[in-house]
């Protein structure tokens, strides 16, 4: 047992589908969540500077004694993933953009990657296209502007609706029926992707990275005392007071302890 917090960070709000999940299965572990609001958004940063700004989180995570780090961000996760996990002496869960399952879901094996231009760019995405590819017809569309949306609020706004449906419908009409969201803010942009396209499956990654990080808890045997009660620690580098509106409206009302970066 391992009373330490579990760290979390991403450029902003979108790690917080994988917060909300993992609160979800694991609500006596304490968290430090990491939102780089001032340096937002990673996506079209070169892969050097999101590399660098990844040490520096992943060190103030370990200040504040993490005992494991989800990196909440495709791009983020892309660019840095391999050399954290060489560099520091804890266990790290990344993500990866969920090809295989919705190339199980497709009756089509037609599908769309909705990611950053960051996420496309890399051997991560590379070896998951080779893996688990190979027989499916796969569209890449970078989805410019959507994680800002998220980050300004506007989920579930007719601005929300207008954008992701000029990010996929040319996709859709080619005969597209799955779409993997290849970054996490886009997990907030469902409601508006369903609304817009009624019969299009939609793969999000957020619960099955969560059960990846209580697994790994479990396996490494430092998941947190039964009855421990979870708690919730703050890293805003930018704007705290933007972010906890966007928390707000992405449906997290209560504030808990902040730390301030």
């Amino acid at each position: 047992m391992d009373p330490r917090p579990v760290g979390i960070f991403d450029s902003g709000a979108g790690g917080l589908s994988i917060l909300r999940a993992f609160r979800g299965l694991a609500p006596n572990e304490r968290i430090t969540y990491f939102a780089d609001t001032a340096c937002f958004p990673y996506g079209p940063r070169p892969a050097a500077e999101i590399r660098k700004r990844a040490f520096a989180i992943v060190h103030r995570l370990l200040d504040a004694d993490a005992k494991l780090i989800v990196v909440a961000c495709n791009t983020a996760s892309a660019a840095a993933i391999a050399d954290l996990r060489e560099a520091f002496p804890v266990p790290f869960v990344g993500m990866v953009p969920g090809l295989k399952p919705a190339a199980g879901v497709s009756s089509s094996g037609n599908v769309a990657i909705l990611a950053t231009d960051g996420t496309f760019d890399g051997a991560l995405y590379s070896r998951v296209v080779e893996q688990f590819g190979r027989a499916t017809r796969i569209t890449n569309i970078p989805g410019h502007g959507l994680a800002e949306l998220v980050e300004r609020g506007e989920s579930g706004t007719p601005r929300a609706r207008e954008a992701v449906r000029d990010a996929l419908a040319l996709a859709v009409q080619g005969g597209v029926d799955t779409v993997v969201l290849g970054c996490t803010h886009y997990h907030f942009l469902q409601a508006d992707i369903a609304a817009e396209f009624p019969g299009l499956a939609m793969i999000d990654t957020s619960e099955a990275v969560a059960r990846r990080a209580v697994s790994v808890l479990q396996e490494a045997g430092i998941a947190a005392p039964p009855d421990q009660e979870g708690a919730l620690d703050l890293i805003v580098t930018g704007d705290r007071e933007a972010f906890h509106r966007v928390m707000e409206q992405l449906g997290f009302p209560h504030r808990k302890a902040e730390t301030t970066a």
